[in-house]
């Protein structure tokens, strides 16, 4: 029987739980505070060289969109969010959030193709219109994938994820090396596929025992009796900035975020992402509490540079980085995470989130260009009626209106910013 692990033939995204847990989280927070501020979001390639246009089918992506419409949260499905342990406790989403999950509906989307991309958006209410998010995301990469595939014979399969899986047990076989180390599954967003994925986590799970910590996948952790892993995204200090209609109020939004968040949950997912408006900004204003959460992802800076600002930043607030994580995630391979783990280990506690290089390494076992994974993402790009902006340490990343992206470095300033090519 050949090796098929591109899904051809099943639904792209099957539920609503296939999605990572920090969506929900992140929904649940905007359903109780912001659910009515209007937003949009909206696809964008950072990898301009690859013309998705090319790549992608427009009938093949409407019909995927639609069926994804389609989605609504299943008895059995509330019932596991309902006990499912995250972060220590069952019980993290409330019974009346839960009723009104039942009843969410994706709104539509607007899809035109320009210029060899795709334009995808998506507007309205906010809790209504986050979770397309990922499924977007997974989509795109989806349909990239399985036209790469489709185009093989049964032999260059075999070929193909033959050597895909060979490459997958050598990760595992080096991240066994690692004494201490703490993995978990990231991949979602840009995955080769929902059963390659599957594939990859079982893996992990089965060669790293205990050091493999879960996914953040919630329709995998269902699955595969693993703990849902997951922090939060830029989308909450993007839109609460952009809601804030003076200088003072913009410097502010990203620690409402925070005061928000320590509102609603404890412990484990109090995790800081100090990036959107750049880290050295966010450390220089931050209140004294901030340094009191146990973790920080410092996704966009260079990782040894950032982790170590992070350090000092703890120490001069008084705190034991021994008694910290730092969450690295940002474009991680086997050997950054090896020289990560060897510079931090005994100096802070850190784990890591892996990504697009886990879930989506096929690139180089055969020649297609949908096996090469490209920066593809979903962000929010209007708030309020107001540009949303991501600065990012890394302008690369930067998004938004050029004239807003030049007011939020006025005000928040570029040190630290390093420019770095963006691979996914």
């Amino acid at each position: 029987m050949s090796l098929d692990y591109s899904g051809r033939g099943e639904p792209l995204v099957p539920s609503l739980l296939d999605t990572d847990l920090y969506k929900l989280l992140m929904l649940q927070l905007i359903w109780r505070r912001h659910r009515d501020t209007p937003v949009t979001f909206s696809l964008v390639n950072r990898t301009r060289a690859v013309r998705l246009a090319d790549e992608v089918a427009e009938a093949d992506l409407r019909a995927a969109l639609d069926e994804v419409r389609t989605l609504r949260l299943q008895p059995d499905e509330r019932r596991w969010l309902e006990s499912a342990s995250i972060y220590g406790r069952p019980g993290r989403f409330a019974p009346e959030f839960l009723d009104w999950l039942e009843d969410l509906r994706l709104p539509p989307y607007r899809l035109t193709f320009a210029a060899g991309q795709l334009e995808l958006e998506f507007s309205g209410p906010w809790a209504e219109v986050t979770l397309w998010e990922i499924p977007a995301l997974t989509v795109v990469t989806g349909l990239r994938a399985r036209r790469a595939v489709s185009s093989m014979s049964a032999q260059e399969r075999d070929v193909l994820y033959g050597c895909a899986i060979g490459r997958l047990e050598e990760k595992a076989r080096r991240l066994q090396a690692l004494d201490g180390l703490a993995l978990t599954d990231f991949g979602t967003r840009r995955r080769h596929s929902l059963p390659w994925q599957r594939l990859v986590v079982r893996t992990m799970r089965d060669r790293l025992g205990p050091a493999f910590r879960g996914t953040s996948n919630l329709l995998l952790a269902r699955e595969l009796d693993l703990p849902p892993v997951g922090t939060n995204g830029h989308e909450l200090p993007m839109v609460l900035a952009a809601l804030a209609t003076h200088d003072a109020g913009l410097k502010q939004a990203q620690y409402q975020v925070l005061q928000e968040w320590q509102d609603l949950y404890d412990g484990g997912l109090r995790v800081i992402l100090p990036d959107t408006f750049g880290t050295a900004a966010f450390l220089r204003d931050a209140p004294a509490w901030v340094a009191e959460w146990p973790a920080l992802r410092p996704d966009s800076s260079p990782p040894i540079e950032g982790g170590e600002a992070v350090i000092a930043w703890w120490k001069s607030r008084g705190q034991d980085p021994r008694s910290k994580t730092l969450v690295f995630s940002d474009a991680l391979d086997i050997d950054s995470i090896e020289h990560i783990h060897r510079h931090f280990q005994g100096k802070v506690g850190f784990s890591f989130g892996w990504g697009t290089k886990l879930t989506n390494d096929l690139e180089g076992c055969a020649e297609a260009p949908g096996l090469h994974p490209i920066s593809l993402v979903c962000k929010v790009t209007e708030a309020g009626g107001r540009p949303a902006v991501k600065l990012s340490d890394n302008p690369e990343k930067a998004t938004g209106d050029p004239a807003e992206v030049a007011r939020y470095r006025r005000v928040f300033g570029v040190v630290g910013q390093v420019r770095r090519d963006v691979e996914v």
